[in-house]
């Protein structure tokens, strides 16, 4: 990397700066690990299972903690938790738990470990269930450039069926949400198929980490960054396959 003679400074040291400068919510900017977060993976969408399953565990262990602890220890997570497969995580026994308990490198809350094993078991039984629920049936979202994401049967058809029609256009952080009706109805109905720390608040939050919500705020260079809501706000229909 070569140095610019007039600035003294690299391409590297411009381009970080341009980024530190960029227009972000007071969060974001706490620390480069929350920057390189809100820039690359926040607010965008997730629809697999295991990627929902592992956003449904980790907002339930931010519970009374900051995301950026949980954030820190999301690999360890991973590890602990077989990449949030539930098909793994289901089959977690007595002795696991044990260990998990000795684990200094994720949070030893046997309530939210037990929680995050009840929710492997309740993810595979949404799969049996899809048949029977309209809810659980698997849909289309067509997005704004003219593309579509596909939610499949079970949790994503789950979760993604409370995507609000419209989302919030805050521009300073008293007007973004804690919950919303549909984050109310989510986690209503999580908890009905046996989900755990599945509160309205959590719920919101796991919204808008997925990019069911945009709560960017405006102006912000990631508004808009799921494709799913118009500059107004508003999404399309659901498309059944």
């Amino acid at each position: 990397m070569t140095a610019s003679p007039s600035s003294g400074t690299t391409a590297s040291d411009d381009s970080t700066a341009r980024a530190e400068n960029l227009p972000r919510t007071a969060w974001a900017n706490g620390s480069a690990m929350m920057r390189d977060y809100y820039d690359h993976e926040w607010g965008l969408p997730v629809t697999t299972e295991a990627g929902l399953y592992e956003r449904v565990c980790l907002e339930g262990f931010q519970a009374g903690l900051s995301w950026a602890t949980i954030l820190a220890r999301r690999d360890a997570f991973r590890r602990a938790f077989a990449d949030f497969d539930p098909d793994v995580v289901a089959k977690y026994t007595d002795r696991t738990v044990e260990a998990l308990l000795r684990d200094a490198s994720i949070i030893r809350s046997k309530p939210k470990i037990m929680a995050a094993i009840g929710n492997a078991r309740a993810t595979l039984d949404l799969r049996g269930a899809a048949d029977q629920d309209p809810m659980l049936q698997g849909f289309s979202l067509p997005l704004q450039n003219g593309s579509s994401l596909q939610i499949g049967s079970g949790l994503p058809a789950l979760v993604w069926s409370h995507a609000p029609e419209t989302t919030p256009s805050p521009t300073r952080a008293e007007e973004v949400p804690t919950q919303s009706p549909e984050s109310v109805a989510l986690a209503r109905a999580l908890k009905k198929h046996g989900f755990r720390f599945v509160g309205p608040t959590t719920i919101f939050a796991l919204m808008e980490a997925v990019g069911m919500v945009d709560t960017h705020w405006v102006g912000s260079h990631k508004r808009a960054v799921s494709k799913i809501y118009s500059p107004e706000g508003r999404r399309h229909a659901f498309v059944v396959d």
